[in-house]
C-alpha cells in the first residue's frame, strides 16, 4: 500500500464517526432552539411587544427614565396646603399655672388665672380591648314566689367572644387595606393584644359579604339604571391563576367583580352590562358592544402612534365614521380626530 492509499484509508476512517456524530448535533441543536423560543416568549411583555398589561406576570415593572424638571422641590406656587387647625372644644384640657410668683415666691394656689395661650396636641388613646360583661340575673317575685330569669342579646352568643367594632377593624384592614390574613392577626396582637386566629377572620370576611350583599346588588342596579357607565377589566392572579376584574363605575358608584372570562360570559353572569341600556364607555371589547345602542369609545396614548396600523372606529347612535392612519397623513389624521372629538362632546349635552 502506498502513501497516499493510507491517507485515504486514515481519511475513510476519520469521516466514519464524524458522519454518525452530524444527526447528533442536529438533535442538540433542536432543543437549543426550542428553549430559546420559549425564552424570548417568556421575556416578552407589555412594554417590550403588543401584548397586553393583563398578561404581564406579578413581577415588577421597570421604573421610567424621569428628566429633571428644573422645579424647586415641595409644593409648587399656587399649591393649596394642608396643616393641622385647632379644634373648638377638645376632649381633654390640661392647665399649666404657676405654683408660685416667679418675682417674690408668693404661693399663688388661690389666685384666679386668665387663659394667655394654648396649644393643642393630637393623638390618639391608648389602643386596648374593651371587655364589656353581660350578667342575666333572676328575680324572685314577692307576690307568687316565682322565679324570672332575664335574657343576653341576640348577638352575645358565647361565653367569651369579640364584638363588632374588632370585626369590622379587621375585616377593614384585611379587605379596604388589602393586608394578607396572616398580616392582619398579628396587626391586631400587637395592636390592641387581640389574639385571632386566620380561621375566624375568615368567617368573619364571609359574614361581611354576606352582609353587603343587599348594598352590591343595589349598586348593581343602579349602575343598570344609569345613562353613562364606563367598563373595563384587568387582569388579576387567583390562586396562581390569571383571571379577570371586571369594574362598572360612575362617577359616584363603583362596582368590582372577579371572574375566570373577560368577555360576554362574564358579563352576563355579572349582570350589569345586559340590562344597561344607556351610553357606555369602554376600551373597543367587542363584548360590550351588542348590549349598547350608543357606543364612546375611550381614547387612550397608544391610539395617537402611528406604528400601530389599524382601523380605528367610532359609533355614534347607529352613525359610523371609519378612519385608516395607514392611508391617512399625519396632518389629515389629526384633523380627522378632532372633528371626532367634537362629534362626540357635542353628542353628550349632559358631560
Amino acid at each position: 500500500m502506498t502513501q497516499e492509499e493510507a491517507l485515504r484509508e486514515e481519511n475513510r476512517a476519520l469521516k466514519a464517526p464524524v458522519a454518525e456524530l452530524l444527526p447528533l448535533r442536529e438533535e442538540v441543536a433542536r432543543p437549543k432552539e426550542q428553549v430559546k423560543s420559549l425564552q424570548d416568549r417568556l421575556a416578552k411583555t407589555s412594554q417590550t411587544s403588543s401584548k397586553p398589561p393583563s398578561s404581564d406576570a406579578l413581577g415588577r415593572l421597570p421604573r421610567a427614565t424621569r428628566h429633571p424638571s428644573g422645579k424647586a422641590p415641595g409644593g409648587q406656587p399656587g399649591h393649596r396646603g394642608h396643616t393641622l387647625m385647632m379644634v373648638q372644644t377638645a376632649d381633654e384640657v390640661i392647665s399649666h399655672r404657676p405654683q408660685a410668683c416667679q418675682h417674690c415666691q408668693q404661693p399663688l394656689a388661690c389666685v384666679a388665672g386668665e387663659l394667655v395661650e394654648r396649644r393643642q396636641v393630637l393623638d390618639v388613646p391608648e389602643i386596648r380591648l374593651l371587655v364589656r360583661e353581660h350578667q342575666v340575673e333572676a328575680v324572685v317575685c314577692p307576690k307568687c314566689s316565682g322565679i324570672s330569669r332575664g335574657t343576653f342579646p341576640a348577638e352575645v352568643s358565647a361565653p367569651v367572644q369579640y364584638g363588632p367594632t374588632i370585626q369590622a377593624l379587621a375585616v377593614y384592614l384585611h379587605q379596604g387595606q388589602l393586608l394578607p390574613v396572616a398580616r392582619t392577626c398579628e396587626v391586631l396582637a400587637g395592636l390592641c393584644g387581640c389574639l385571632l386566629s386566620e380561621g375566624t377572620l375568615e368567617h368573619w370576611v364571609e359574614q361581611a359579604a354576606e352582609r353587603l350583599l343587599p348594598t352590591v346588588n343595589r349598586i348593581a342596579d343602579l349602575l343598570a339604571q344609569s345613562p353613562v357607565l364606563h367598563g373595563d377589566e384587568t387582569g388579576i392572579r387567583v390562586y396562581g391563576m390569571l383571571h379577570w376584574l371586571h369594574v362598572c363605575c360612575t362617577e359616584s358608584l363603583t362596582h368590582l367583580a372577579w371572574h375566570a372570562q373577560r368577555g360576554k360570559e362574564a358579563m352576563k353572569d355579572i349582570g350589569i352590562w345586559p340590562r344597561f341600556a344607556g351610553r357606555g364607555m369602554h376600551d373597543r371589547l367587542a363584548s360590550y358592544e351588542p348590549n349598547l345602542t350608543t357606543v364612546i369609545y375611550t381614547w387612550t396614548a397608544s391610539d395617537f402612534s402611528l406604528a400601530h396600523q389599524e382601523v380605528k372606529k367610532v359609533s355614534l347612535t347607529g352613525n359610523k365614521a371609519e378612519t385608516t392612519e395607514k392611508s391617512l397623513p399625519s396632518r389629515q389624521w389629526v384633523n380627522c380626530y378632532i372633528v371626532l372629538v367634537v362629534t362626540i362632546v357635542t353628542a353628550i349635552p349632559f358631560f
